[in-house]
C-alpha cells in the first residue's frame, strides 16, 4: 500500500487479464475476424472455402491455444502435414489467411505483433498451374461427346449456357429468371454474385436464348434457371458441370472454367478487340476511368461478339444438335438457327 496500490486489486486485475487472454484462443479470434470478413461482400462459396481451409488444416493443431502463446514455429509445425502432401497452393492460401487473422488481432489490440508475418518464407512457392482446357479445334469433339453423354438434360443445358455466355461455373449455375430480360436479350448478373464484385451484363445470343427456351418448361416457375435436382428452390451445384465433364472422359483435360479460355483464345485469334474480349470475360480493368468507359461503350460491341461466338459454338456442334436445339425439334419447331461459314 506504500505506493497507493492495493495488492489484492492488482492481483484481481492481473487474473482478469490472464483469463481474458486465455479466452482469446485462435479459434475465437478467427471467428471474430470471420464475422468482419463476411461483411466484405464475398460470395457464400468463397466464405465457405475460407472457413473450411482453416477449420480443416489449422484448427486441429492450434484452435484452443491463446493467441498470446502462438509463435511462428506453432504455425509452421501445423502446416507441415499440408506441405508433406505436396499441396503447396493450399499452404500459400492458409498462410495468407492465418496472417489475416493475426493482423486482425494486432489491430484489435489483443497482441502487440503478428508472429506469423514471415512464415511463408519457410515454404516452397507453389508451381503455377492453369486450369485444364482444350484448343478451339477440339470444340467439335467436345460438342459431339456432350450430345451423346449419359447426363441429365438440364446438366447439358447449363454446360451449353456457360459455354455460350462465357461466364464462370458458379455464375451460370446460379442464374435467376429475374436477372434475365428476354425482350432486350440481356442477362444482368448482380455484383454480389460476381468474382470481381461488379455487376456484369451479358448480351444473349440466339443460341443462349434457345437454352433458356428449353429450360422454361423445367424451371420458369422456379427462381433459378437451373434448379438443384435435390431441392428445386435452390440453384444447381456449381460443380455439376465439372462432374459431368469427368464422366464424359475429360478428367485432367478440361474443366468448366476452361470454357472461358476456349472462348478467349478463339476470339483473340479471330481478331476481336482485346478490350472487348476482356469486358466479355468480366475482367476488371485496374484503370478506373478506362473501366467505366468499358462498361458504357462496349455493350454494343459485345453483342456482336457474343452473336459471333454463339454461331461458332453452334457450327462446332454441326451434325450433333445442341441440347437446346434438340428440345426445339421435339417440340416441332421449325425455326432452326442458320449456320454461317467462317473463313
Amino acid at each position: 500500500m506504500a505506493q497507493g496500490i492495493d495488492p489484492q486489486e492488482q492481483q484481481r486485475q492481473q487474473q482478469e487479464k490472464e483469463k481474458a487472454s486465455n479466452n482469446n484462443t485462435f479459434a475465437k479470434i478467427t471467428a471474430d475476424w470471420f464475422a468482419v470478413k463476411k461483411s466484405k461482400g464475398l460470395t457464400k462459396d468463397t466464405l465457405n472455402n475460407i472457413w473450411r481451409s482453416l477449420e480443416k488444416n489449422i484448427f486441429p493443431y492450434v484452435e484452443g491455444i491463446s493467441i498470446n502463446n502462438l509463435t511462428a514455429q506453432t504455425f509452421i509445425q501445423a502446416m507441415q502435414p499440408i506441405r508433406a502432401s505436396g499441396r503447396l497452393e493450399t499452404v500459400r492460401r492458409v498462410t495468407m489467411r492465418i496472417n489475416e487473422v493475426m493482423n486482425y488481432a494486432v489491430n484489435a489490440g489483443l497482441i502487440q505483433a503478428n508472429p506469423a508475418t514471415k512464415i511463408s518464407q519457410v515454404f516452397e512457392n507453389p508451381v503455377v498451374t492453369h486450369m485444364p482446357t482444350i484448343r478451339p479445334e477440339k470444340l467439335p469433339e467436345l460438342m459431339r461427346t456432350l450430345s451423346i453423354a449419359n447426363i441429365e438434360l438440364q446438366t447439358r443445358l447449363v454446360i451449353e449456357f456457360q459455354l455460350l455466355t462465357i461466364t464462370r461455373p458458379s455464375e451460370a449455375a446460379t442464374a435467376r429468371w429475374d436477372e434475365i430480360n428476354l425482350i432486350d436479350k440481356i442477362w444482368t448478373i448482380p455484383a454480389g454474385r460476381m468474382k470481381m464484385r461488379r455487376e456484369h451484363v451479358v448480351p444473349l445470343s440466339p443460341q443462349s436464348l434457345a437454352v433458356l427456351e428449353a429450360m422454361k418448361p423445367i424451371s420458369l416457375h422456379r427462381p433459378y434457371v437451373f434448379p438443384s435436382f435435390k431441392n428445386p428452390l435452390k440453384p444447381m451445384n456449381s460443380a455439376t458441370a465439372n462432374m459431368a465433364l469427368r464422366r464424359m472422359g475429360y478428367k485432367n483435360i478440361l474443366v468448366a472454367h476452361g470454357f472461358r479460355s476456349i472462348a478467349s483464345t478463339t476470339l483473340n485469334e479471330k481478331g476481336f478487340a482485346p478490350d472487348v474480349i476482356e469486358a466479355a470475360l468480366a475482367h476488371v480493368d485496374t484503370n478506373k476511368v478506362r473501366s467505366a468507359y468499358n462498361r458504357s461503350t462496349y455493350l454494343e460491341q459485345r453483342k456482336v461478339l457474343m452473336d459471333w461466338w454463339g454461331e461458332f459454338v453452334e457450327q462446332a456442334a454441326t451434325g450433333k444438335f445442341t441440347a437446346a436445339e434438340s428440345v426445339r425439334r421435339i417440340k416441332g419447331e421449325s425455326d432452326k438457327l442458320s449456320t454461317i461459314e467462317f473463313k
